[in-house]
Order: C-alpha cells, then structure tokens, then sequence
C-alpha cells in the first residue's frame, strides 16, 4: 500500500527533544534528506504548484534552504540566490537586519543576485516564529523581487511564522505541520 506524502514525511524527520535547549523539540529534516524516497517527494511536492510558470530565482535560506532550494531551483529550471549569515559571501553585499530570542542578527545576498521584478520563491526547510523568512522576504522585496510563495517542509504553526508571512502578502506553502515548539 502507497504511504500518504503526510506519512512519509512525517516518519522520515527525526524529534530530538531539548535541542538547542530544555523544552525544544527539534525537528530535523536530516534523516528526510537521507531519504532519497522522502526527499524527492518533499522536493516534488514544493515544485508541483509552480511547474510550468516562469519562476526566475529561487532563494535558499542558509543552510538546509541550499539544499531544498537548491533542487526545486533544478526542477524549476531556476536560478538560486543564496541567502547567507552576515560576512559568508564574496561580493558586495545587500543586508537586512532581524531579531532573534536574545538579540539581533544580520542577513545578506549578493547585490546582484536579482533583477527588479523577477519572480522568487523563498525556500526554508521549517517556518517557525517566522523571523528568519520574514527578513529574507524584506531582502528580496527592497532589491525589486516579486516574492511569489515561500516554501517550507515544516510548519510549527504554535509559533505564528505562517501568518506572519500571510500578513505581509505572502504565499505559503508548508507539507507537514507539528504541533508545540
């Protein structure tokens, strides 16, 4: 019998309890990308609603947004657009900063790494509190990107990262969800 995506998914991403700290439940898409069934569905799963339209970039989130963003990217015949802690890219940078739990952080893509009007998917493996993508979409948008769906393999929707996005006219599209933190 042929295992729903949902059951797929969910038994391929492994929980570490209290990582990073006491009381979080981790989810790590690890064990998924390890899986080459449960990654080439999760992959095919975040291209279907966009195969055939003209997506020009698609932008990954440092680090496991590479690894997504960088197949949808293929399959979509796509470019990819890293977007990278503070002081990881070579060239000349455009930054924004953001807020974490205990302070603020910065994230930044190459000046050049999209033209005004192109349009972009975000790609991150988890949308949690929604801080991170909520940046990378105001990068995208202050270099001229048309944002058009941010996509991730999880959503923790106790956090509000979902509708945080969804406020600010954002398409998301999540394939699993767990609840808690």
């Amino acid at each position: 019998m042929k295992q729903s995506l949902e059951d797929t998914l969910l038994a391929a991403i492994r929980t570490i309890p209290d990582y990073p700290r006491p009381g979080i439940l981790f989810r790590d898409i690890t064990t998924l990308l390890g899986d080459a069934r449960a990654f080439r569905r999760a992959v095919d799963e975040l291209v279907h609603p966009y195969a055939g339209a003209k997506i020009d970039k698609i932008a990954g989130i440092e680090a496991r947004g590479f690894i997504l963003g960088g197949a949808i990217a293929h399959q979509l015949s796509s470019g990819f657009i890293p977007i990278r802690k503070k002081g990881k890219l070579p060239h000349e940078t455009v930054r924004v900063a953001y807020s974490l739990e205990y302070g603020l952080d910065e994230m930044e893509m190459h000046i050049d790494a999209v033209s005004p009007g192109e349009k972009v998917i975000l790609v991150d493996d988890l949308i949690a509190t929604g801080g991170t993508a909520e940046a990378a979409v105001r990068l995208l948008r202050q270099m001229g990107a048309e944002i058009v769906a941010a996509c991730f393999v999880i959503d923790l929707p106790d956090l509000g990262g979902r509708a945080k996005l969804e406020a600010e006219g954002v398409d998301v599209r999540t394939l699993v969800s767990f609840e808690g933190h």
